[in-house]
């Protein structure tokens, strides 16, 4: 059966105002097209503070920041170490104090490295 449809289809010229639903379209189509090919940047509530130079990535997970908390504890470890064997006296006391700080402070980021991560 063959049905007659118009080609294309006939506008409602009694309408009184044909041209605000085509304008009411048209911002429709406008504001979907915005929304999906100019994105607004997402605004942070982490954004940084005026004085921050430093931040670390939301997505980091566990294992790898404790890994990299490690590796930090580490550097300094080795670092203060050799300043407390160019030192004497009670400032020596005080950087092998740091460096004692420091090692219990490796030894717990590794416990709990291990605690993430099973070696």
């Amino acid at each position: 059966m063959f049905k007659i449809t118009p080609n294309p289809p006939e506008t409602d010229s009694t309408s009184p105002h044909p041209s605000r639903k085509n304008k009411k379209h048209d911002e429709t189509t406008k504001r979907v097209l915005d929304h999906y090919l100019l994105p607004e940047p997402e605004k942070s509530e982490d954004a940084s503070k005026p004085g921050q130079l430093f931040t670390v990535a939301k997505n980091a997970d566990n294992e790898c920041l404790l890994a990299n908390l490690s590796e930090n504890l580490a550097s300094a470890d080795a670092m203060i170490s050799n300043l407390a064997f160019d030192l004497e006296g009670p400032r020596r006391h005080i950087a092998l104090g740091i460096q004692q700080l420091i090692e219990m402070s490796s030894l717990l980021a590794s416990r709990a490295l291990d605690n993430v991560d099973p070696r």
